[in-house]
């Protein structure tokens, strides 16, 4: 085993350095060809270079105290006007104006609002000890996270068939310790907006919070409807609605690390913040998770939004549902592969009752295609991006390829196979079960790039029926990703 990678005792040049690092980026996803569904925003060298310069001009500048920076305050202020205004912050039925904060993503926008709830609950409702929230399976994990973090318990409920909430069932979970009701417009898996307008009444009706997800649609479904799109309630103008998390670094096409959450107003936005008072330090404040925040984030947010204005995001966003009816058309052209329900936007869902569809990401992934793979149903998961639009060609000529190998490896192959794994994982003792599953866990995610094959992975997690077992089989694939290896003394 060789020793842990060490601080160099002589530094690199520069020529050197950044040529070393061009050679370690060269197995990341090629984003800016247009080859990755998730993760990065690419809206073209133009949008890039200004937020790049917008970030780099208050790079070194912190957003925790907005009074040194004043520059700061007066972004991040202006980027929440601006973000509340398009989801009808100051139209809502009650009369409210909303207010909120910038935070680093999504997840932190979603810790902030159920910490919120939490702290709201306390005020509002001191007899419930065990505060709850009730969300439909296709919520984020944030939610999963935020509940792990703050003390309060998830409670799923599932969906109907075209993967929207199933209300009812919501309505059924209701009970004395809820606080928060939640809804996605739209879910990450399918790209569906849930009934925000029954799931926001069913929680006015109850006396309790409604919080929308939008953090990836908060930015395009207001455009979609200006450019004509029909689309059910989905923010503040719905009555019951009383917090949203969007994301400005995804469909905002600002740097990373900006993401926006609201409330219904300045009184609800309170129990967010945190404050003490009896630090020898003095008097300390935080509106959010984070403590130092960097202003090149809020800065670059503040750049984009007023660099493209509506008429830049109308054209921009307008291109992106084209691109994304082109997607549709040609899915539909091929055979054996079908969308999951019926998008409200620009994210889909790629399924299929004839052939594997994990085989046919992994054979798009050997093409240098990203796209997550998604259970439940299994699915290859899409998400529509500016930068599609000049691949689409190359994409679907590789599709159709991966469709043709996959149904050449028989119907279904890994889905017989993982019947097979449960069948045999069914008569072993739990102890043996959890050994196999520690001896896979420790060749996921081992190596240096993105494995060759996701398939037999989600192939054995739907095999698993613990959940322990499951989750250990996922904390060894972390453990893995996060343990140096490689040449130069990272550990092997």
């Amino acid at each position: 085993m060789n020793k842990t990678k060490e601080l160099p005792t002589r530094g690199m040049s520069r020529d050197t350095l950044f040529s070393k690092m061009e050679e370690v980026r060269k197995n990341d996803i090629k984003w800016k060809e247009g080859k990755a569904f998730s993760l990065v925003f690419h809206g073209g060298e133009e949008i890039s270079n200004v937020i790049k310069d917008a970030y780099c001009m208050f790079f070194s500048e912190n957003g925790l105290n907005p009074s040194a920076f004043p520059s700061l305050k007066k972004f991040e202020n202006e980027v929440v006007a601006m973000t509340s205004k398009l989801l009808n912050g100051e139209n809502q039925p009650s009369g409210d104006i909303a207010a909120g904060t910038m935070t680093s993503g999504g997840t932190e926008s979603i810790l902030m609002a159920i910490k919120t709830a939490r702290e709201w609950a306390k005020v509002n409702k001191p007899e419930i000890t065990e505060p709850e929230l009730i969300m439909p399976i296709t919520a984020h994990p944030a939610f999963n996270k935020a509940g792990h973090y703050f003390g309060v318990k998830i409670i799923t409920i599932p969906t109907r068939g075209d993967y929207r909430a199933d209300v009812q069932a919501m309505r059924e979970a209701v009970n004395k310790n809820t606080i928060l009701l939640v809804g996605s417009a739209p879910s990450y898996p399918q790209g569906v907006i849930d009934p925000i307008e029954e799931i926001a009444s069913l929680a006015k009706q109850n006396g309790i919070l409604m919080h929308v997800d939008a953090c990836v649609g908060g930015i395009v479904l207001p455009f979609y409807r200006k450019l004509g799109s029909k689309l059910p309630g989905f923010d503040f103008a719905v009555d019951g609605v009383t917090s949203i998390s969007v994301d400005l670094h995804k469909y905002g096409y600002a740097a990373k690390g900006a993401s926006v959450v609201l409330y219904k107003n300045k009184e609800l936005r309170r129990h967010q913040f945190y404050v003490t008072t009896d630090w020898p330090g003095g008097m300390y404040g935080s509106p959010a998770v984070l403590g130092t925040r960097p202003g090149g984030a809020i800065a670059a947010a503040w750049a984009i939004m007023n660099y493209l204005g509506e008429e830049g995001y109308m054209k921009l966003i307008g291109g992106i549902r084209d691109t994304t009816a082109e997607f549709i058309k040609r899915i539909e052209d091929i055979q054996g592969i079908q969308i999951a329900g019926d998008p409200d936007m620009s994210v889909l869902c790629l399924v299929s009752d004839e052939i594997d569809v994990f085989q046919v990401g992994d054979s798009m992934a050997k093409r240098g295609w990203h796209m997550d793979m998604q259970q439940f149903p299994n699915g290859l998961h899409l998400t529509i991006t500016a930068a599609h639009a000049g691949s689409i060609d190359e994409f679907f000529e590789d599709l159709r390829r991966a469709v043709a190998e996959a149904r050449g490896l028989g119907s279904k192959i890994s889905g017989i196979k993982t019947s097979m794994a449960k069948g045999m994982l069914k008569t072993l003792p739990k102890n043996m079960v959890s050994k196999l599953v520690q001896k896979e866990g420790k060749n996921i995610g081992a190596g240096d790039s993105r494995p060759e094959k996701m398939a037999p992975m989600y192939g054995m997690m739907a095999a698993i029926t613990d959940d322990k077992d499951r989750e250990t089989l996922v904390k060894d694939a972390l453990d893995n990703l996060f343990t140096p290896k490689g040449e130069d003394g990272y550990q092997q």
